[in-house]
């Protein structure tokens, strides 16, 4: 069970000792060993594939030493015909074994990203609210995009063409040794020299391709806060402001991709000038060889094809490294996100809540002291202790930051207390799982969230298994059916990303029928009615009024002739409650509640008069 303390890492916290490319990699075996019939299959595909690429340069050996050379007699022609032949076999069993393996690994990249993806976005939707005050969505979303893109080419082709790749360099070393140990002895010689550099400098590529994958990162989560406050940024005139920095984000990211770039760059011209400058020397030794009579053509003809196929092999396999280096910094990415553990956690043995006997759900705060993490310092509540009996409706008022809704967000365990207990039905909230706990509950908050669905959907968010008919009742309980009727195509009609075609009345009386709809014995009313005109007010309070009877209501109200009815009203100032009673016994008790009343019912009189 979490009491509370322990922090919720964000994704980018850097590490003691950042792990080489390959240690970084091995994350992501859990995610291919549900597929090893598939590698297998890959990997004999693989195996035929490199033979026969290895065959070749044997078979011009013996084309050129039995069909032109001195020793094939009057078999030439037959000799090259059956050469041909066995060449054209040799290259149809290669386009087989090739088009398989590609098949195979490309399925195996799109189906392990797929999974990856899947299995990041669950853990993320997981976390607690701690967890996105310390992480930006943009971030979030370029980690499921670009770095699971690059895994999708490290699994889906580069994997591949390195076991490829080193096949046909440890093959084609093989058959160099056997060819000429003299010459193959004097190119590792060689390689062995050039290798090094190579490698050394691969370690600056990683490092660049991780500081690239963050600035894409960066200008994602811009480009993200930015389109989600369209409205406040064309209401203040910044969009050649806002386009100024997105620029100088996206400029900052080009510059870190052509440092990777040029690193990358240079690394290949290494690998590429070191290397074949090696086997150019150790062939033009080859060639005075077989000028003074200790090779023949077709042997020198051979070593030249499998120098080629080990040079090349080694030419694909640095490029393949730097791929792998990139995706390294990906996966590295990906795991620290994946890495991250809510503060709110499940109990080992949750508890179920008992069999209701009343109407509603009793509730009790118990000296409940709490600070948000990313303010320590900062008490949000103190020492807070509230008894709601079954059935009660019981408002809370008081000034902004008094902690009205930070006692929400403790009821539905975004957070844990510091101190103290909250007990629903006298069970530690603790004590249940997170589904028991938030489906006992349904809330109604002051900014509602309207999904890039339809009306229908939209309501039925509250209980997935709803019925239409119990959509619309609930609608209707909400005054809602009557304006979405008039949408073009009803309860059908889209209602427009983040609800834009709707009013800020119409969303609030959505998020109401959501709640209805979910039917909880606890209702959680923050400022319910705050978006609503004179007359929808009018009638959203009579359906809440309605809704109340048979659960527990508890409503955050700044305008108080809302909550002039509620059973008890609680008056909270600087996370303390202060005053308890009903509207009658506060006024006269002539404290905070009564100065809030004086000042909102004054004004309400002068824009009557008015």
């Amino acid at each position: 069970m979490s009491n509370g303390t322990t922090r919720t890492t964000p994704p980018d916290t850097p590490t003691a000792a950042r792990k080489g490319a390959l240690a970084a990699l091995k994350g992501l075996l859990p995610f291919l060993r549900p597929y090893r019939r598939q590698f297998l299959l890959a990997a004999i595909a693989l195996l035929v594939a490199a033979g026969a690429t290895l065959a070749i340069p044997y078979a011009f050996k013996q084309m050129i030493d039995h069909g032109f050379g001195a020793a094939a007699g009057g078999a030439n022609p037959q000799n090259v015909n059956a050469t041909f032949l066995a060449l054209f076999g040799v290259a149809t069993v290669l386009g087989l074994a090739t088009a398989a393996r590609f098949y195979m690994v490309s399925w195996l990249g799109e189906r392990v990203t797929a999974d990856i993806r899947s299995a990041v976005y669950r853990h993320v939707v997981v976390q607690s609210p701690e967890f996105f005050e310390t992480t930006r969505t943009g971030e979030v979303l370029s980690r499921l995009t670009t770095d699971t893109t690059l895994i999708q080419t490290v699994v889906g082709t580069s994997i591949s063409l390195a076991l490829r790749n080193t096949l046909l360099f440890a093959g084609g070393l093989i058959m160099l040794f056997v060819t000429s140990i003299k010459l193959t002895s004097i190119i590792l010689g060689l390689l062995v020299l050039t290798v090094v550099p190579i490698v050394l400098y691969g370690r600056r590529v990683r490092t660049l391709s991780r500081d690239s994958q963050d600035r894409i990162a960066d200008a994602s989560a811009l480009a993200g806060e930015i389109l989600n406050a369209m409205p406040t940024v064309q209401a203040f005139t910044h969009e050649a402001i806002e386009s100024q920095r997105f620029g100088a984000s996206v400029e900052g990211a080009f510059a870190t991709a052509m440092r990777r770039i040029r690193a990358r760059s240079v690394l290949t011209m290494l690998a590429i000038v070191l290397v074949f400058g090696a086997i150019v020397f150790v062939l033009w030794l080859g060639a005075h060889a077989v000028l003074e009579g200790s090779m023949t053509g077709g042997d020198l003809g051979q070593f030249i094809l499998y120098a080629s196929i080990v040079s090349g092999a080694i030419g694909a396999l640095s490029e393949v490294m730097g791929e792998a280096q990139r995706a390294a910094g990906a996966a590295e990415r990906l795991m620290e996100l994946l890495a991250v553990r809510s503060s709110i956690q499940d109990p080992v043995q949750p508890r179920g809540l008992p069999a209701r006997t009343a109407g509603g759900a009793a509730l009790l705060l118990d000296r409940v002291n709490f600070s948000y993490p990313s303010r320590p310092e900062s008490a949000a509540l103190a020492n807070v202790a509230l008894d709601v009996r079954p059935g009660e409706t019981v408002a809370i008022v008081g000034p902004s930051g008094a902690g009205k809704t930070t006692l929400f967000q403790l009821l539905l365990r975004f957070y844990d207390p510091q101190s103290g207990a909250i007990r629903l039905d006298g069970v530690d909230i603790r004590d249940l799982s997170l589904h028991t706990l938030r489906d006992a509950i349904g809330i109604v908050p002051q900014d509602t969230v309207i999904f890039s669905a339809n009306a229908m959907e939209n309501i039925r968010y509250g209980r997935a298994g709803a019925s239409d008919a119990e959509v619309v009742a609930a609608a209707k309980l909400a005054a809602a059916h009557e304006f979405i009727e008039r949408l073009p195509e009803g309860y059908a009609s889209f209602l427009g990303e983040r609800g834009v075609r709707l009013s800020g009345g119409q969303r609030q009386r959505i998020a109401i029928a959501r709640a209805l709809l979910k039917n909880p014995p606890l209702l959680l009313l923050d400022e319910a009615t705050s978006a609503l005109d004179a007359e929808s007010e009018r009638l959203v309070q009579g359906a809440l009024e309605a809704a109340m009877v048979g659960r527990t209501t508890l409503i955050i109200a700044h305008r108080l002739a809302t909550v002039q009815r509620a059973d008890r009203i609680i008056v909270m100032e600087d996370g303390r409650i202060v005053e308890t009673g009903t509207h009658a016994s506060l006024v006269a008790l002539g404290g905070i509640y009564a100065n809030l009343a004086a000042l909102q019912f004054h004004n309400v009189h002068v824009n009557n008069e008015i």
